[in-house]
């Protein structure tokens, strides 16, 4: 078995439009959720979101582009750009022939799904453009992906709701771990925030009206974000031998499934991922130092979630630091756990453990170290990433600091 090291990352997110900048938010505890700039956003009850702002797509792509990339692609191209440019990979020949792209997303072109409702329903118009299909699939991100760097290996999408990217980085893992692929991209994008994407999650009735505070016991529901986490996992001695730059070990993965509820979610589940990526990593749950937590800012979630962590951890929970950076960027669905990964790194790489902000009052059943509000120093050699999904689908991500 191989050893597998991220050599690239990309993001762009609520908290800023390169890695850099959102891990200085994180380390900031900077709030990147605010009122939404969308068409009919007075139709909505839900108004704000983790919305990506900043970001010009015209500058970026020429209008042919434009035609075939949706808000999510747009997002997973230039997250990309930004991974492979700090890997300092160039695909070609053998190279290019065996690495690859898996990447998730819960939704895919949601905005092109929207425009084109209302230009058939609302405007009356009887035709679409040629390109609708091919914009709004779920696999067109990966698709470009694959055509703009020339990789020529394994490449397809993964969705699982909100655990779509974590789903996605596993098999990125276990291809490079097993030899299959050298190199592959990994990571998720989503983008919901259009009427239609908004008022569907409204209907579910799980969402906050003014914040999201994960494991705060007035807390009152999840906020949406939007944006694409991308990443460059290589084969240890690959990286090596080229010197390039090492964030960090990819350890394990596990995944489970809750097989119980379509939106509850289950501790069982949720315990049997994390100790399964442990037990993939062979690392003591003691060894554990942070977990990125899934956390929602919903009851359910955080006191399931919370429940699990102390069953698998026992008396080293006490330990453990835990928070949520979804009270920072938002609930990115389908590219969230990619985002949150960068926490992780943060944590391994710079000592900065992430914060939970909007922490106001303890929650007797989330007694855990949640790193209220704060971002706090600390060594962490080995760290978790939590996601667990709607349909009871969980992917948990263990890393090591090299």
């Amino acid at each position: 078995m191989k050893t597998v090291v991220i050599t690239g990352a990309g993001t762009i997110n609520a908290l800023g439009l390169d890695v850099p900048t959102t891990m200085a938010a994180m380390q900031a505890g900077t709030c990147g959720i605010g009122p939404l700039a969308i068409r009919d956003v007075e139709r909505l009850s839900i108004q704000i979101g983790g919305q990506v702002r900043g970001f010009e797509a015209e500058g970026r792509y020429n209008r042919q582009q434009m035609s075939l990339y949706d808000r999510f692609t747009q997002f997973t191209l230039a997250a990309a750009k930004e991974a492979i440019e700090q890997s300092g990979l160039v695909f070609s020949g053998e190279l290019a022939a065996k690495s690859g792209v898996v990447l998730g997303t819960a939704g895919g072109g949601v905005s092109t799904w929207d425009d084109n409702y209302r230009s058939v329903y609302e405007d009356g118009k009887n035709r679409v453009h040629p390109f609708v299909v091919p914009k709004l699939m779920n696999n067109a991100a990966a698709s470009h992906v694959s055509m703009e760097y020339n990789l020529k290996g394994p490449s397809f999408t993964v969705s699982t709701a909100c655990a779509s990217s974590n789903h996605a980085m596993a098999q990125a893992f276990s291809m490079v771990r097993s030899g299959m692929a050298p190199v592959m991209v990994t990571g998720g994008s989503e983008s919901m925030l259009c009427f239609g994407g908004v008022k569907a999650w409204e209907g579910l009735r799980v969402m906050s009206r003014d914040a999201c505070r994960p494991f705060s016991a007035n807390r009152n529901g999840m906020v949406q974000g939007e944006g694409a986490g991308i990443f460059v996992f290589e084969e240890l001695e690959h990286a090596r031998a080229r010197g390039a730059e090492i964030l960090c070990e990819v350890a394990g993965f596990a995944m489970s499934s809750d097989a119980s509820d379509i939106v509850m979610p289950s501790k069982n589940g949720a315990a049997r991922a994390m100790a399964g990526a442990l037990q993939d990593a062979g690392v003591n749950r003691d060894e554990i130092g942070y977990i990125n937590a899934h956390g929602t800012g919903t009851a359910a979630n955080d006191k399931t979630e919370c429940a699990a962590v102390a069953d698998v951890f026992g008396p080293h929970a006490d330990q453990l630091m835990i928070s949520s950076t979804k009270s920072m960027h938002g609930h990115l669905i389908g590219g969230t756990g990619a985002v949150e990964l960068l926490a992780c790194i943060m944590a391994l790489r710079d000592g900065v453990i992430a914060p939970t902000i909007g922490y106001e009052e303890p929650d007797p059943e989330c007694a855990l170290d949640v790193v209220p509000n704060t971002a706090r120093a600390a060594q962490v050699d080995v760290a978790l990433s939590n996601a667990f999904a709607f349909g009871g689908m969980n992917a948990v991500l263990a890393l090591r600091r090299i």
